[in-house]
């Protein structure tokens, strides 16, 4: 989602950058072929960079399996990170008060590239809850933290392809669909969405804004479909709505 163009002379680190962000949670280790093959760079390039990389520890390599994987070095800045970002320390005492609140899990999740990540979370009290962990990318047109960002962004619906991939039963899977909800965002001040990202699972979320009223990042609270029916959701849509306002009074 960052529209922002890389400064001249950046290549090889731009290079560098995009493959560790080809790891996922579903590929976690890749040989050299694979990251040449979807980096698009050939093999010799692509085996010069991570040599670099695992020299500063952001890349490890299995020596059993030749196998290239995120390194102990990204690990630590990402703690580094985590520990010095101050909406994660100004949001996490509202996180924990909503999740004791509501018995139900908080988030507090901001855009990245095409997805919404957990930048802070707070479990809630029930047995069966939401679950995901700090770090979690979903896609963002299927969270509610997703589109109640795209609602109040002024690209909006354009991050968005023509056609979204079928992720649970009630996944929206044409763009134009989704373009008629934001005004009902937008009205009522927060987004939700039911079976979207995963059957079962619903969750509402509200936008957080800066001192100048800019949109940092959505708050977010998510349960099993049967806790959270209609009369709950819009409970806790007005309950987001007032920590958000607590967050910052001036909007």
């Amino acid at each position: 989602m960052n529209t922002t163009r890389p400064p001249q002379g950046a290549q090889a680190a731009l290079r560098a950058v995009r493959l560790l962000k080809l790891f996922t949670n579903e590929r976690p280790e890749m040989s050299l072929a694979e990251l040449s093959r979807a980096s698009g760079l050939n093999k010799t390039t692509a085996h010069r960079l991570l040599r670099a990389l695992q020299s500063e520890s952001l890349i490890d390599r299995n020596p059993a399996t030749s196998g290239y994987s995120l390194g102990t070095g990204l690990m630590a800045l990402g703690v580094q990170a985590l520990a010095s970002s101050d909406l994660r320390k100004r949001v996490r005492p509202v996180l924990r008060s909503l999740a004791r609140e509501t018995g139900e899990t908080a988030t507090l999740e901001v855009p990245f590239e095409d997805s919404m990540l957990i930048l802070d979370e707070v479990a809630g009290s029930h047995v069966l809850g939401a679950s995901g962990n700090i770090g979690t990318r979903w896609p963002i047109d299927a969270t509610s933290t997703g589109k109640v960002w795209l609602a109040y962004d002024d690209v909006g619906i354009d991050r968005l392809d023509e056609c979204l991939q079928p992720i649970a039963s009630k996944t929206v899977t044409e763009r134009d669909a989704i373009q008629p909800q934001f005004v009902e965002i937008r009205r009522k001040g927060y987004a939700i969405t039911v079976d979207e990202l995963e059957d079962g699972f619903t969750a509402i979320a509200t936008i957080i804004r800066g001192a100048l009223g800019d949109v940092q990042g959505a708050l977010s609270i998510g349960g099993p479909t049967l806790r959270l029916n209609a009369a709950r959701r819009v409970e806790f849509g007005n309950l987001l709505c007032r920590a958000a306002q607590r967050l910052n009074p001036e909007f």
